[in-house]
């Protein structure tokens, strides 16, 4: 593993995770503690990630771009006993020590001193840590597969955030169809450039070194450092969200890169455009693959792999392949069902609601049992996603239930105007949800994010748009705005810019 100036083979990997674990056994975290992270991406994450799993121990990946009192609440309700926190986010952990009261420790990331921090609970740096309990043997620990292995909680972009329960059995099941659907090897050099403390990439934690690849991490994502990476070290696959790939193709230096290396780019996280598809395998010449789930699945329930006999297909449909949802991933069982539980027909039209069987599906949401009851029934996952399913099975997803617009008494989905507005050269990130109107109950609303240095109208987009789609899709009102918020997987957060248009209806649908 490289990260940064720091190498690390799997022998030297090992013995620093039999020297974290046995640290933990000395301080009384054992089979069943909770310990929570607080950290970028980093070698010290993975090795926690490990130690934990070693002992049965449950991890707890904090989003570090949540608040403090955010952050406080989630340890709160995740019971965690201790907490791992890195120098760049001192002030929020040394805050989150004193007010939680179940946490008895706390380990610090960095070069400077721990000694010095004001805490309730005793602090140890992370490296003095390892040292005492240097050369130490790695524990033995035994226990059933549905013993609990990650607690995640939600990015919140449909409500209050919520700890999905994650066991050994999920976490490993993903990871080894993982193995099989990339075909990870030792020849393999995953680029860590999405945040490892969401499911976008933590479950190539494990799947690239069951197959005994290379990892490279970046602290955080920033077009020239995952660039420079890319070249440095010969990266061969990532997965990124749809904008930070923006960002990569937005970089002024992207020519000036080597990074010929780069075979696969895959994204998950929200839809991507077409046009998107055809930039990054034209700009960046590598394959294009696209994956969906959720924190929920461990995350896989597609993969956007081209069946053999479709791979002859001229390239406009093959991008238009690469950039549906996918076909069912190894050992899933995916269902696209209309209101009365029957599946869809394959016929790419009709809409229905992603449902999922496997052993990658979560056991429910920590301590809300009425919560999970209604996302699992018998023993079906209910997404909330709104697809439909070609001749060939391969699921699109035009929504979610929560973003369709009901403009007029018709259904618009945002993904569909979304991807015409893509279309035009002057946008480069877009949201587009429904607000509440006295006429048409909703209409059609877009935040636009244009590329630097070019100028267009709102009505110029109109047009643009009611070229492609018809009349009553096309957005009433473009928004220009210089960013748009991410959550913390880097998603386009579009609950947040929904709330504003609708904070005085008291309800989110008109």
């Amino acid at each position: 593993m490289v990260d940064g100036s720091t190498h690390f083979t799997y022998a030297q990997f090992g013995a620093r995770v039999a020297s974290l674990a046995q640290y933990l056994l000395k301080n009384g975290l054992d089979t069943g503690a909770h310990i929570a992270v607080l950290a970028p991406n980093c070698h010290e994450y993975m090795e926690i990630y490990y130690a934990c799993a070693m002992l049965g121990v449950v991890s707890i990946p904090l989003n570090f771009r949540l608040q403090a009192d955010e952050i406080t609440a989630i340890l709160i309700d995740s019971e965690a006993c201790a907490l791992f926190f890195h120098e760049d986010f001192r002030e929020i952990g040394e805050s989150a020590l004193n007010k939680v009261p179940a946490i008895k420790k706390g380990v610090f990331i960095g070069a400077k001193a721990a000694s010095k921090m004001q805490s309730k609970c005793t602090i140890d740096g992370y490296e003095d840590a390892l040292k005492s309990c240097e050369h130490a043997e790695m524990p033995a620990r035994t226990f059933e597969s549905d013993h609990l292995a990650h607690l995640y909680y939600t990015s919140g972009t449909t409500g209050k955030p919520k700890g999905v329960m994650l066991t050994h059995l999920n976490v490993a099941s993903n990871a080894l169809g993982c193995v099989a659907e990339f075909q990870f090897d030792e020849q393999t050099v995953w680029g860590h450039f999405a945040p490892v403390f969401h499911l976008a990439d933590a479950w190539s934690l494990f799947a690239v070194t069951w197959g005994g690849g290379k990892h490279v991490f970046t602290p955080y994502f920033k077009a020239p450092a995952v660039l420079d990476a890319i070249a440095r070290e010969g990266v061969t696959a990532t997965v990124l969200v749809p904008t930070m790939v923006n960002q990569i193709l937005g970089d002024p230096q992207l020519a000036t890169y080597d990074i010929n290396s780069l075979k696969l780019l895959t994204t998950a996280g929200s839809p991507i455009a077409p046009e998107q598809v055809k930039r990054v395998m034209k700009e960046l010449k590598c394959d294009y693959l696209q994956f969906y789930g959720l924190t929920e699945t461990s995350p896989f329930l597609t993969i956007g792999v081209i069946k053999k006999h479709l791979q002859d297909l001229p390239e406009d449909q093959l991008i238009q392949l690469k950039s549906r949802t996918g076909r069912p991933f190894i050992s899933v069982t995916v269902k696209v069902v209309d209101d009365q539980g029957q599946e869809v027909l394959h016929d790419d039209k009709q809409v229905g609601e992603i449902i999922a069987l496997g052993p990658n599906v979560t056991q429910g949401y920590w301590k809300q049992p009425d919560l999970s009851a209604q996302a699992i029934v018998d023993g079906w996952f209910h997404t909330g996603d709104l697809a439909c399913v070609d001749k060939e099975g391969y699921i699109n997803i035009v929504d979610r239930k929560k973003d369709m617009i009901i403009t007029g008494g018709e259904n618009v989905f945002s993904t569909e105007v979304e991807y015409a507005l893509y279309e035009h050269n002057a946008v480069q990130e877009c949201a587009v949800f429904g607000i509440p109107d006295e006429k048409w109950g909703e209409i059609v609303a877009a935040v636009v994010v244009l590329k630097p240095g070019v100028k267009v109208t709102d009505s110029e987009l109109m047009t643009h748009v009611r070229q492609k789609l018809a009349s009553y899709k096309v957005p009433r009102s473009v928004e220009f705005v210089k960013e748009l918020p991410k959550t913390g997987s880097g998603k386009i957060f579009k609950k947040g810019l929904r709330e504003k248009h609708w904070s005085s209806t008291g309800r989110q649908v008109n």
